[in-house]
């Protein structure tokens, strides 16, 4: 078995700048611009079309682009999921009845075939996500991070749950500045994204602190920065080998959502998930174990045990 012996303790401070600067980064893109919100928060407008032959994406886009919509999100329908298929749903910011009127007739003037019995479905629909349904998921959010807490004071001790919940919302804040910063479109999919790195980035942790827990049994004469950067390492391989197989899953997702699914909401779905993957597996080792050490410095040797 390959035994690393790679110092990252001793990088913490480094790293702490690199994550307090992405995540001031996104506060101060919050408080400019704030988040890209899409129509199930916002509500909009649908137009759902079938086409008198196989499209791609791009050729949606380009009919779409003269009216400054070119970015919205698209999802194939009435087809196999392929690069494509015969019906396309356009979900658009509120429009006008006169700006639909144009838009249905930039369809029909690049494929002249289009009726308006092939114009399925135009309608102006309210948020997915209302303000009641937001308030419900923080609320449940909130209640998670109290299981979690109570879960690792009664497993490990106090100082490992704020140490975990600290990595925890470090890992949800840097990918709230990801989709701040470069403003990409946030749908009901998002949620979904983020509940599944709260798991992923908490059970990457977890594992880091019970080898931890296990060589505090067996300290000897070792530091507390020389114990956790061996758990650390004695890890690495495990959590490398997890993240790189669950990137590999999530690459192949981005590309089907970009390059053949087509919808937009789906890719920034996926794309939560790849920065919640990395940012997790750096949350867990630069993060959450040198957190650790840092409470536990001004305390006497004695007062640190493993349970």
């Amino acid at each position: 078995m390959i035994r690393f012996n790679i110092p990252f303790l001793r990088y913490r401070r480094f790293a702490y700048i690199i994550s307090a600067l992405i995540i001031a980064g996104g506060l101060i893109s919050f408080s400019l611009h704030g988040l890209n919100l899409g129509i199930d928060f916002t509500g909009g407008t649908i137009l759902h079309l079938r086409l008198p032959e196989q499209y791609n994406m791009q050729e949606v886009r380009e009919v779409l682009s003269p009216h400054e919509l070119e970015g919205v999100p698209l999802q194939r329908a009435g087809g196999d999921m392929t690069e494509e298929g015969s019906e396309v749903v356009v979900k658009a910011p509120y429009l006008e009845e006169s700006t639909r009127q144009e838009v249905i007739g930039a369809f029909q003037e690049r494929w002249p075939d289009i009726t308006t019995e092939d114009v399925l479905r135009v309608e102006n629909v309210g948020a997915v996500i209302g303000e009641e349904l937001t308030r419900e998921a923080f609320l449940a959010l909130l209640l998670a991070i109290a299981g979690m807490v109570l879960y690792i004071t009664l497993r490990f001790q106090f100082r490992f749950s704020l140490a975990a919940i600290a990595a925890l919302l470090h890992d949800v804040l840097i990918v709230l500045a990801i989709f701040s910063i470069f403003q990409i479109e946030i749908n009901s999919p998002f949620i979904a994204a983020i509940l599944t790195v709260f798991g992923y980035s908490i059970n990457d942790t977890i594992v880091i602190f019970d080898r931890i827990r296990e060589n505090l049994r067996f300290r000897q004469k070792r530091t507390l920065v020389q114990l956790v950067n061996d758990s650390i390492n004695e890890n690495i391989v495990r959590s490398i080998n997890t993240s790189l197989t669950t990137l590999i899953v999530l690459i192949s997702l981005f590309i089907a959502f970009h390059y053949f699914v087509g919808g937009m909401d789906l890719q920034a779905f996926a794309l939560a998930l790849l920065a919640g993957v990395v940012s997790g597996t750096y949350s867990s080792i630069f993060i959450a174990g040198p957190l650790w050490v840092s409470m536990n410095q001004r305390r006497k040797e004695g007062e640190i045990s493993p349970a």
